[in-house]
């Protein structure tokens, strides 16, 4: 069996998310799909440009050496050693699409071929309360009323944990210039994002685990102002504090709070994750299987954090394939923290562009047994998908 092509499939924008997709066939007809972990703000088509460039280095090999292939691509990439996004989000999303192809080689699930399934079913946390929650489109909205009512509906669904962003907007309900969250904050910041967090708090009790989210729009100071704030309410973790380049900032933040704090979905492959982990000031590590370097990164991240106590989860905010590959790679894991599910994923625009429907069920994943990924892009996906094929 040889890489007979590589294609990259653009699917139709979803809420401003731009989808693209790695589809690797081959000599037998067999076929693997990866999904890129850029989908959200800019760089979707810069990767696409770079699966088509990588496609090229490994037409005619065996699909199933997938630690040679990597290698490959990643040394011969040249700027790849180096690390970054665009050539990451490549490079997880050909790695993907090959790990796929090799289960249905097999015919077994992803997670039998990383060593078993450690985790029966995944409990899962609702995500990104402040788009709102169980909605056809969603809109950014912090008011402490709206988050209250996100909240409440997804307990109301057995999620045992939410997650929100508590300081993204403005008392006019506009994006904040990032000027607004470095540096000092004013009391008034402060008291809105303590009247929002308090207002989730409420509605879900506290039995409810919340989880704040600050996207690095804080740096050190601000982070430390808000998690002040923040201690009184029981959150369970802070993600994103602060940009996750300079392992000392982390250090600071943890001094300074009981918080367990967490990042990942801009660190990419071990190397990123080590100095963080070796801190011994990061309790949850987040890497999106379509950038870290793909589920064979993934693994060897998992693994690395095991050493250190640190928990793992995949950032997870794209489409059907990503969640399927999140949820084979964190069932086989032994240090899995808790699953990821974007209010991007409960869309029908979006989870109707796969051929099957992974939702929860009273806040837990089932893990699908199907093989691969167990995932596989639906007629409605392709009917407007651009397609362009190596081979």
């Amino acid at each position: 069996m040889r890489i007979k092509s590589v294609s990259t499939l653009s699917l139709a924008p979803v809420e401003g998310m731009r989808v693209v997709v790695c589809r690797i066939d081959t000599s037998t007809g067999l076929y693997g799909l990866g999904e890129i972990g850029v989908a959200i703000g800019l760089g979707a088509y810069a990767a696409r440009e770079m699966i088509e460039e990588f496609g090229r280095l490994i037409l005619g090999k065996d699909p199933l050496e997938t630690d040679v292939l990597w290698d490959l691509i990643y040394r011969s990439s040249f700027w790849g050693v180096g690390n970054g996004a665009i050539i990451m989000s490549a490079i997880s999303a050909i790695d993907t699409a090959l790990w796929d192809l090799k289960g249905k080689f097999f015919g077994v699930p992803v997670y039998v071929l990383l060593g078993g399934k450690q985790q029966p079913r995944l409990r899962a946390y609702a995500s990104q309360l402040q788009m709102g929650w169980d909605v056809e489109h969603f809109t950014a909205n912090e008011t402490p009323e709206a988050l209250a009512l996100a909240a409440r509906k997804a307990a109301d669904q057995g999620y045992t944990a939410v997650k929100a962003n508590f300081i993204g907007l403005n008392r006019e309900g506009k994006r904040r210039h990032h000027r607004e969250t470095l540096g000092y904050l004013d009391r008034d910041d402060m008291s809105r994002a303590e009247e929002r967090l308090a207002a989730v708090r409420d509605a879900v009790g506290k039995d409810v685990d919340i989880i704040c989210e600050n996207h690095c729009i804080t740096d050190v100071n601000t982070a430390i102002q808000y998690a002040k704030v923040y201690e009184r309410y029981g959150v369970l973790f802070l993600e994103e504090p602060a940009v996750p380049l300079t392992a000392a900032n982390y250090r600071k933040i943890s001094d300074n709070t009981s918080i367990p704090l967490a990042t990942g979905e801009r660190t990419y492959q071990c190397q990123g994750f080590l100095p963080l982990i070796t801190e011994g000031r990061l309790s949850v590590a987040q890497p999106d299987i379509g950038s870290c370097g793909g589920p064979t990164e993934f693994k060897r991240i998992a693994d690395l954090c095991r050493l250190y106590d640190v928990s793992l989860q995949a950032h997870t905010c794209s489409g059907p394939l990503s969640v399927a590959a999140a949820l084979q790679c964190e069932c086989a894991i032994s240090n899995f923290a808790i699953h990821e599910h974007h209010v991007m994923n409960t869309l029908p625009g979006n989870y109707l562009m796969g051929q099957y429907c992974l939702q929860p069920k009273d806040g837990f994943f089932e893990i699908p047994d199907r093989p691969g990924l167990g995932q596989d892009l639906s007629d409605l996906a392709m009917k407007d998908a651009a397609v362009h094929t190596i081979q």
